[in-house]
């Protein structure tokens, strides 16, 4: 297929972007009942527990003087608007157990709510809660429809670069700029992305976290400069997005007709990256059909498909890092009922346990799981027996998908209730629950833990 020349694909993008945030406000506007609210309630309770880590807490005691009245999700810090942003992204996506979407291959939520909060602190005005809403499920479907149509270089992570489409989105809707600026807005965020390499991912290195924080913050600047008529809707995307962090096909912008995408999203029930968790899930029902304790397995060989590759690392010296080792988590799972908060932590028994049967864990990529993408993030595990018996099952997707077994409200409450007690839980559901009819969703926001 012949090169499109550069100026033709910029201004397909340009006509792309702007179709893509008049259609997306439109649905987000006539939504109906959708996964929103369960989707707040998840990612708000998670970012509860991310700020009670010690890792979130030596982050934000590092931040010094940061005048400013807000309170970051947790309350464990307060500063400005836009400081209190990222650390609440950053909160919300330590853990590796805020909501994602497979279509965008990435977390969007994380990256849009936290810009929605901050641009409704901003405002000239109180922000009522329907506009709150709105602007929270039309970022999410720009975000999702951008993560969609990246083909993303192997080397670059998914955070932090296609989200701030979302947070420009959920700040432009929020400030009620014109569907003109609002395109600006989102046009303009993708040259003010993170770089975002897998090796930071995979030496554990903390500044991964602050890649969401930072895409929350260029969502933001970019709506301003939008409002401020600094910048326009050139299609700069394609050249951003698309030749640096991959090849972006505007096409796939498109949003589809009845289809919301923060209703095919996923909840996630281990604290590990999400290509671990259908493992993870054939491991532990492997275990509980056949009463199976980690000294029944001798082998365990998990085929997999192609974007989990980079965590094929077995030797992780931090929770952040061993959360993204397919090999590590899936021999927690053969020797837990339960990969939670602290069952990576390097200084854990669990981690202990894991590590001491690591050898057994052969992963690799089977390019028949890998053609089922992005529907079906698909798993085949064998275990090998002392006795010699072989076991095998498989996934289609990891449980809590929106196609497998997805999570209901109350089974997102019980999660969070078990990660932050019932008590903040319960605030976390009231505060979701008390939007819709807000006059000031600000006042609302103030009820979180």
């Amino acid at each position: 297929m012949p090169e499109v020349p550069s100026f033709r694909l910029a201004e397909r993008t340009r006509n792309a972007v702007h179709t893509l945030v008049v259609d997306a406000l439109t649905a987000a506007e006539a939504r109906g009942p959708s996964r929103i609210e369960t989707v707040l309630v998840d990612l708000w309770g998670v970012g509860v527990a991310g700020a009670r880590t010690p890792e979130v807490a030596a982050l934000m005691a590092s931040r010094r003087r940061d005048p400013g009245p807000w309170r970051t999700v947790g309350g464990k810090a307060t500063g400005s608007a836009d400081t209190v942003a990222l650390l609440d992204a950053v909160a919300s996506c330590c853990l590796e157990l805020d909501e994602g979407n497979k279509h965008a291959a990435g977390h969007p939520a994380a990256h849009v709510v936290p810009a929605a909060v901050a641009a409704a602190r901003l405002a000239d005005e109180p922000v009522t809660g329907a506009t709150f809403l709105t602007a929270v499920v039309a970022g999410y479907e720009v975000a999702t429809r951008f993560g969609h149509a990246l083909d993303r270089d192997p080397r670059w992570h998914t955070h932090g670069h296609w989200g701030a489409t979302g947070a420009a989105m959920a700040a432009a809707v929020v400030w009620g700029l014109s569907a003109d600026r609002t395109a600006a807005a989102v046009d303009a965020s993708t040259s003010l992305v993170s770089i975002a390499p897998w090796e930071v991912v995979l030496q554990g290195q903390f500044g991964r976290n602050l890649w969401m924080g930072n895409a929350v913050r260029a969502g933001l600047d970019a709506a301003r400069l939008a409002e401020a008529g600094l910048v326009d809707n050139v299609g700069i995307a394609s050249s951003t997005l698309g030749g640096v962090v991959g090849t972006l096909h505007p096409e796939r912008l498109a949003v589809e007709p009845g289809v919301l995408s923060v209703d095919r999203g996923y909840a996630k029930r281990h604290a590990s990256c999400s290509y671990t968790h259908a493992a993870v899930d054939v491991v532990q029902q492997l275990r509980r059909t056949h009463d199976l304790s980690a000294d029944d397995v001798t082998a365990v060989r998990v085929r997999i498909h192609g974007l989990a590759e980079p965590l094929f690392g077995r030797a992780p010296t931090s929770r952040l890092q061993a959360m993204f080792s397919l090999p590590v988590v899936v021999a927690a799972a053969l020797v837990s009922d339960e990969i939670g908060v602290d069952s990576l932590d390097p200084d854990g028994a669990t981690f202990a346990r894991a590590t001491a049967v690591v050898d057994r864990v052969e992963v690799e990529v089977a390019d028949h799981l890998t053609a089922l993408l992005p529907d079906r993030r698909a798993v085949e595990v064998d275990l090998t027996m002392r006795s010699g018996e072989m076991l095998a099952a498989g996934a289609p997707n990891p449980v809590g998908d929106s196609d497998h077994f997805p999570l209901d409200r109350d089974a997102v409450v019980a999660k969070i209730a078990g990660l932050v007690g019932v008590a903040d839980a319960r605030r976390v559901v009231d505060v979701v629950d008390g939007l819709a009819g807000a006059a000031s969703v600000v006042e609302v926001l103030q009820g979180l833990p």
